[in-house]
């Protein structure tokens, strides 16, 4: 049994590194490619209706900031699982 115990310290080291790596290499995407499309499709209504820009860039700046909002969530579940 004895045999066994730097095997599994070993494991839960490698945990420590994966562990954050996975939260918010996973968290950052769905963020990224949310205000990627938002940012398309912005432009896209901007360029149809220029007279509604300022209402579409408020929108989208909203949009943006709930998006990074999610990005930053996985960032601060990333340090607890790093170092806790």
């Amino acid at each position: 049994m004895d045999t066994q115990l730097p095997l599994i310290q070993a494991s839960v080291e490698w945990a420590k590194f994966l562990g954050p790596a996975l939260a918010i290499g996973l968290g950052a995407i769905g963020p990224g490619i949310g205000i990627g499309i938002a940012a398309g499709k912005a432009a896209e209504a901007i360029g149809r209706n220029p007279e509604a820009a300022s209402k579409i860039q408020t929108a989208m700046i909203l949009g943006f900031a709930f998006a990074e909002a999610i990005a930053i969530y996985a960032l601060v579940i990333a340090l607890i699982i790093k170092f806790v």
